[in-house]
């Protein structure tokens, strides 16, 4: 057996953790970029079967994220997200290659979720994001997989972990700063995924080869934002400060800034309040994981690491 995996995205925070997880784990990673930056790695557009016939497994890390301040075209998320994986399937279904891992995320079947978020869920995508994200699942689960090759779709929630800021970063800042968290009014319950339980998903899938399916990931438990400033506030040893300002007013305000497209708008809002709870029970019962995913822990590992940037 091969052990070369192709990785694209290989230099975004996921691939920038995962390559020297992997790496550790005796797997030889080629990077595969939009243009090649070394004479190890390789670039799409000279991609070829023979590339993927000599490997073991093709990680597709790459994607568009979504962009909260609205500046990007929609043509670019369906060119990247959905149109590139089309193409990068098609290449490992010709090739002798066994293992393709498409991350994804949850939001390709739901921006709201009312309970828990199963994989059962139907494809209900609210943003050209998540719309371009189904369409790529779609075409991969519809396609005729050969019994020796395996297909696993990885759908992760928020994703925390040392280095990586995102909304985290605003929550930071505000406790940091001592500003006090005006949205204490909301009530909500919202899942993350640690970096490290995404690795060791990606490895153990790697190695048991269990049967192709969906699989979300997220840590064990959902917090809520509430929770979430004091454990911020408990990592860097501020005191927390919560207010709860009349929820009416806050969405007015929100409404405002997105109409003057200011970074606190209505999607922003939405990411800090909303309830988005997601199972894991599906990925750790086929991989048999009996090991806790601590969210505290980890969010906690990833708020003192701000304070190092």
């Amino acid at each position: 057996m091969s052990n070369k995996l192709i990785i694209s995205g290989s230099s975004g925070f996921v691939g920038q953790n995962l390559v020297p997880y992997l790496e550790t784990k005796n797997w030889n990673v080629i990077p595969l970029s939009r243009r090649q930056k070394s004479s190890i790695s390789l670039d799409y557009n000279n991609l070829t079967v023979n590339d993927f016939s000599s490997s073991y497994a093709f990680i597709h890390l790459a994607g568009k994220a979504h962009d909260l301040k609205k500046t990007s075209n929609d043509k670019e998320y369906y060119e990247v997200n959905t149109e590139l994986t089309k193409r990068l399937f098609d290449l490992f279904l010709e090739s002798d290659a066994k293992v393709f891992i498409y991350f994804s995320s949850v939001k390709a079947v739901a921006d709201e979720v009312e309970g828990v978020l199963t994989e059962n869920h139907p494809y209900e995508p609210g943003t050209v994001y998540g719309k371009s994200k189904a369409l790529a699942e779609q075409y991969l689960l519809n396609k005729e997989l050969p019994s020796n090759k395996k297909l696993y779709i990885l759908r992760p929630c928020m994703i925390h972990g040392p280095g990586n800021k995102g909304n985290l970063n605003l929550l930071y800042k505000v406790v940091y700063k001592g500003i006090p968290y005006p949205l204490g009014a909301f009530d909500n319950k919202r899942s993350f995924v640690s970096i490290n339980t995404i690795t060791q998903v990606i490895d153990k899938l790697l190695n048991r080869l269990p049967d192709s399916n969906v699989f979300n990931l997220a840590d064990d438990y959902a917090i809520s934002t509430n929770d979430l400033i004091r454990v911020i506030a408990l990592a860097i040893n501020r005191k927390p400060k919560v207010l709860s300002v009349n929820n009416s007013l806050v969405i007015f305000i929100a409404g405002l800034g997105t109409s003057l497209r200011l970074p606190f708008n209505k999607e922003r809002l939405q990411k800090l309040t909303e309830s988005y709870e997601v199972s894991n029970n599906k990925i750790k019962d086929v991989l048999k994981i009996d090991k806790h995913f601590d969210t505290r822990t980890g969010l906690t590992a990833t708020i003192k690491s701000f304070k190092a940037i």
